[in-house]
């Protein structure tokens, strides 16, 4: 199963995408869509764009995205939600699952602590894929998330509770 994972932002974006094998994870891509547009509008039909090519490129069969987290900024708190809607609109034009998770889920999934910073995650991200040199920040965010949905989903599926495949 293709997962893509994606770290949303109305400056920079990130998508990993991994597939999941009996035991382990392989890395597949994953990149930063630099948004260039002056208008906000514009700013999320880029978006929308850059994850609807990824999706018809790669044809994911989830996707995973991480959740809002309301900081002391509001104005910044509703863009990134509004740069998570065109993502989020972008993978349902394939009609793919969509799973959200908070950031200390996917720190305690991907490092084992829900308060790890940044780079924590981005070493056991490059150590679980075997990826030699450097990873772009927001792509190492990317792909921990679509680690997070694979640990959830497998331990899902062998519980048998109701996540769609």
């Amino acid at each position: 199963m293709l997962i893509l994972g994606i770290d949303p932002g109305s400056r920079l974006t990130g998508y990993g995408i991994i597939e999941t094998l009996p035991n382990r994870y392989r890395y597949v891509s994953s990149g930063v869509l630099k948004i260039q547009a002056d208008d906000f509008p514009q700013k999320l039909k880029q978006i929308f764009d850059g994850i609807f090519q990824l999706v018809e490129k790669y044809q994911p069969e989830h996707m995973a995205i991480e959740q809002v987290f309301m900081g002391k900024n509001a104005d910044s708190a509703l863009k990134l939600g509004q740069a998570r809607g065109a993502a989020i609109c972008a993978v349902q034009m394939r009609d793919i699952f969509v799973f959200e998770y908070a950031a200390r889920e996917v720190k305690q999934a991907v490092v084992g602590k829900g308060s790890a910073d940044k780079l924590q995650v981005q070493q056991m991200v490059k150590l679980l894929l075997n990826i030699q040199g450097d990873l772009q920040i927001d792509a190492s965010d990317a792909l921990g998330i679509a680690i997070c949905h694979a640990h959830f989903y497998q331990t899902q599926q062998r519980l048998k509770t109701g996540i769609k495949k």
